[in-house]
């Protein structure tokens, strides 16, 4: 029996892991672990107990006005005495969070191998988006078995002359909706009154460091003026628990008719938000992925993504940061038909929903459980 330990604090981290940690759990030959290091609370258990996972260990971190060196010295040395307790045969890690680059560096220091679950992003710029730029380029030296979503990741992968196994396996995101989006009503009461039916609804998310200030500012004032040019359609924007974000978004945005600002979402209710809206606008990472594996055209308010395949498949448009570019952009989304059309019926270049059987297979081969490694995911 080969123990696994999956390490994740963020909520975008456990909508990913939680179906592999569910999917390792089905392995006979592996013992599957938790350890969430709760880098954001309020946002990790909600995801949680949509997917029924409970961790096996609690670090339990966020503190008010934490820094990146608070997260990054809190997982360091809270996770050491979690693996001398657990002996994984292997630590899992995703993406490009402060958890992720802190827990693969103190398993590195246990002698520890480390998978890193979506591997291979890169924006080839190191200070946006920042710290994640940075934090996966480092996982990747560190990392043993990587699991690239796409073939451009294992590229960038194979440019960079990393050590190990690289596999190319699809996103887990595209998994987890498989348990998300419903017809349910909305655990946020806000969202069961609005008009889905009858009002076009641009779901929208800005948080991101790399955008305070300016361009945040103008994102905001992008958006008061989209919403005041088209009364027909509804905003929603869950505003992040930054100080910051919250300033500046209720500074723009409170007060319009046909904008509702609510509370952060949990992952059902953002999947089936974004399952109901028109449009999709924002500046994460994950909804990239996931918006147009629900048929929605995506504008990222970011100057660069590390997520290119999208923007060659059609699926998303970068927008930038410019006030005009933004407007520009999502009223040709709502006057264009054919534009419109034209970003919805792209082809998804993420998943098809067997990431996580993919992941699951490359461990069972890497530790002799099976003959074979498994079939790439291909597009």
């Amino acid at each position: 029996m080969k123990r696994v330990l999956s390490v994740f604090g963020t909520r975008p981290e456990a909508i990913k892991m939680c179906p592999l940690v569910l999917e390792l759990e089905r392995r006979a030959g592996l013992e599957s672990l938790v350890c969430v290091t709760a880098q954001h609370r309020e946002m990790l258990d909600g995801v949680l107990k949509t997917f029924g996972v409970t961790p096996d260990f609690d670090l339990n971190i966020m503190s008010e006005g934490q820094t990146l060196s608070d997260i990054t010295a809190k997982v360091l040395t809270g996770l050491g005495p979690v693996l001398d307790a657990a002996k994984p045969d292997l630590v899992l890690v995703h993406g490009d969070t402060g958890t992720t680059f802190s827990a693969a560096l103190s398993a590195f220091y246990h002698h520890l191998p480390v998978g890193h679950v979506e591997a291979g992003l890169r924006t080839w710029d190191r200070w946006s988006p920042y710290p994640e730029e940075l934090n996966r380029c480092l996982v990747g030296r560190l990392a043993e078995l990587h699991f690239a979503p796409t073939a451009r990741n294992r590229e960038n992968l194979e440019r960079e002359a990393v050590e190990g196994t690289i596999f190319v396996t699809g996103n887990t995101v595209i998994d987890a909706m498989a348990y998300t989006v419903n017809d349910r009503p909305f655990g946020c009461a806000a969202l069961n009154g609005v008009d889905f039916q009858n009002r076009r609804v641009i779901a929208m998310t800005c948080h991101r460091r790399e955008n305070y200030g300016e361009p945040m500012e103008n994102i905001f004032t992008a958006v008061r003026e989209l919403a005041l040019a088209f009364p027909g359609v509804t905003v929603v924007y869950p505003v992040h628990l930054s100080p910051v974000v919250q300033r500046a978004a209720r500074s723009h945005l409170e007060g319009l008719p046909n904008v509702l600002l609510t509370e952060p979402l949990d992952a059902m209710d953002m999947h089936r938000l974004m399952d109901r809206s028109y449009l999709v606008m924002t500046d994460s990472g994950g909804l990239q992925e996931e918006a147009p594996a629900l048929g929605k055209p995506v504008l990222v308010l970011r100057r660069e993504t590390e997520r290119p395949e999208a923007v060659a498949a059609g699926t998303v448009k970068l927008a930038g940061t410019g006030r005009a570019e933004i407007l520009r952009l999502a009223s040709e989304l709502l006057t264009d038909p054919a534009e419109y059309e034209k970003m919805a019926r792209a082809v998804n270049p993420y998943g098809d929903g067997q990431a996580c059987r993919r992941i699951a297979d490359a461990i069972e081969w890497h530790f002799g459980l099976r003959t074979d490694p498994p079939a790439p995911f291909t597009v």
